[in-house]
């Protein structure tokens, strides 16, 4: 079993790849495991199912708090730690604290794109965040 952190990471390059291969979830998991290092647990697998089989409603929702950004300017990197972290905000967040995700996609951006991404990552999801707060 791999730990939360590295599952997520794990999702993400799936994830990602997906960006550029609209392929079964399936084939890229196979892929992934013939052509590089790849592990994966329950968690990455549910983790990459769920991005994938809602990513025109998670696009949605980016599309809606991108304000003045379409999605084809945004990075491909940005888009899939968007899309992933917005699914463990809205369908896991009995399993996943907000500022967890939240820090995690920040973190990954860092690592693999820029302070720029990660900071628009960071505004993106903080304003998901408030607008899918109960009100008070």
């Amino acid at each position: 079993m791999l730990s939360r952190t590295k599952a997520r990471k794990q999702a993400f390059f799936i994830v990602f790849e997906h960006c550029f291969h609209d392929e079964p979830l399936c084939d890229i998991l196979e892929a992934a495991r013939e052509t590089r290092e790849f592990e994966s647990d329950a968690f990455t697998e549910a983790l990459s199912e769920g991005v994938i089989s809602h990513v025109e409603e998670l696009d949605k929702i980016i599309d809606t708090y991108a304000i003045d950004w379409k999605r084809s300017r945004i990075s491909k990197v940005s888009l899939a730690l968007l899309r992933l972290s917005i699914y463990e905000l809205k369908y896991l967040p009995e399993m996943v604290p907000t500022g967890v995700s939240i820090n995690e996609a920040v973190e990954l951006a860092k690592k693999y794109a820029s302070e720029e991404d990660a900071s628009f990552i960071n505004g993106i999801l903080g304003s998901f965040v408030r607008a899918e707060e109960p009100a008070e």
